[in-house]
């Protein structure tokens, strides 16, 4: 078996005589310098630690990675019934075991950690990759939950706290009349 190469043409173009400016640049690309200014504008609203002074980005290119892809802050649904309250936290890519549940103070703080590790190998590479991420909330616990009989339970992603009210807090509202004098 005789190995056939084949020779691919490589062409070159002439360097103009001057490279254009920046400006010159944005003139001909409209919509990429309305995007930078609207993500501009929306990175105003939003703090990281991976900025310079007044918050501008280190270097003014899209990363391909984000730091803060891994560290997001879960949806959570929170829902009184007649009988307590139900915390649901969507946590998706997580298992029970990185989730951990406290009750402190009067306040409830739900947190997580995901770490993820994938290698391949390959005859001409090897490719390694790790990620960590967490994240934390945390609420004030409602006057009259009994937090002796809080419970946690996770299914399909969705974490799901809930908090039974105390007895005490469980009587009907006592209407109380008002008499004119």
């Amino acid at each position: 078996m005789t190995k056939v190469e084949t020779k691919v043409p490589v062409a070159t173009a002439a360097k103009p005589e001057s490279a254009p400016s920046t400006v010159q640049m944005q003139i001909w690309r409209p919509f990429e310098s309305l995007r930078r200014e609207v993500d501009r504008l929306f990175e105003d609203f939003t703090a990281s630690p991976f900025r310079l002074p007044f918050r501008r980005p280190a270097f003014d290119i899209e990363p391909f990675w984000s730091p803060e892809a891994w560290v997001a802050v879960p949806a959570v649904d929170f829902v009184e019934r007649d009988t307590g309250y139900e915390v649901h936290a969507d946590l998706p890519g997580l298992d029970e075991k990185d989730v951990e549940v406290s009750v402190a103070g009067g306040v409830l703080t739900i947190k997580g950690q995901k770490h993820e590790e994938t290698e391949e190998k390959k005859p001409d590479f090897h490719l390694r990759e790790r990620r960590f991420g967490s994240f934390e909330r945390a609420f004030r616990v409602p006057a009259g939950v009994d937090a002796d009989r809080i419970e946690a339970s996770f299914k399909k992603g969705v974490l799901t706290v809930v908090l039974p009210k105390s007895a005490e807090a469980q009587k009907p509202v006592k209407t109380i009349a008002v008499k004119a004098e």
